[in-house]
């Protein structure tokens, strides 16, 4: 856990599985995310974390193990863990037919977001929307949908955010943008960060601590920095690599 996490995790995540059939997407993963931490959960397309992700966020059903927001257990609680959650991917767009700020004002409604006018005004500034305030969502590029949609992941100031690819399809100087404007919302809010990304430039940038995923099972975890070279690798992405193809040789090297 982060250095500056409190004690209590913002989510704690215990023996979590998911089977189809006879396909185990997801074979009994721990971890813990901390507030005030950004944790990355890595992997190729298939390893499990949208999974992962979507059975936090309650879509998805576990077929054994427990998830605690703040505390708050997800599978008797939905409602109430599910209030304190932020989310934003871009294969979850926003209504294409309704404007920027109706967008944000049903969801900010949805949420019981107190002076909910107020709140969308602060999130259209604090991501650069204002003048696309009144264009339908389905004319914006790519880039500004996935804007529009970490704003309204912003909007119930969530003290955990779930963030799957947030910056796919934004210019490099909108991510950093919004890299440094979630690290500072984490920093400054209390705010634990699940994160996914295949840019391993951003996960070091931006991450505490991740978490490589392969096949459903978490096989790799530690600071991003430190992690290579403990593997023998000059960078995050040759390790990222490493795991893709031969992860049952990297978990023979952390035993």
């Amino acid at each position: 856990m982060h250095e500056g996490a409190n004690a209590d995790p913002v989510l704690r995540v215990e023996g979590l599985r998911k089977n189809y059939g006879a396909l185990e997407a997801v074979k009994g993963i721990s971890f813990e995310v901390g507030a005030n931490e950004v944790v990355g959960l890595l992997g190729l397309n298939g390893a499990g974390k949208t999974t992962t992700i979507s059975m936090i966020l309650g879509v998805l059903e576990p077929t054994a193990g427990s998830i605690h927001i703040g505390g708050i257990d997800l599978a008797r609680h939905r409602s109430r863990a599910i209030a304190s959650t932020g989310f934003a991917a871009v294969y979850a767009p926003l209504p294409g037919n309704l404007t920027v700020y109706q967008n944000l004002r049903v969801s900010a409604l949805l949420y019981s977001v107190k002076d909910s006018r107020r709140r969308v005004g602060e999130v259209i500034d604090e991501f650069d929307l204002a003048r696309f305030r009144n264009t339908k969502c389905g004319a914006l590029s790519s880039g500004e949908q996935t804007r529009v949609g970490l704003a309204k992941a912003f909007l119930n100031k969530p003290r955990l955010l779930l963030l799957d690819e947030p910056t796919a399809s934004i210019d490099p100087a909108s991510a950093r943008d919004i890299r440094q404007t979630i690290r500072e919302f984490a920093r400054s809010k209390g705010v634990g960060v699940l994160w996914t990304s295949h840019n391993m430039y951003e996960v070091e940038e931006v991450c505490d601590r991740v978490m490589f995923l392969s096949a459903g099972e978490i096989i790799l975890e530690g600071d991003p920095k430190a992690l290579p070279a403990q593997y023998g690798k000059r960078t995050l992405e040759d390790l990222f690599v490493s795991v893709a193809r031969e992860p049952m040789e990297l978990g023979e090297l952390e035993a």
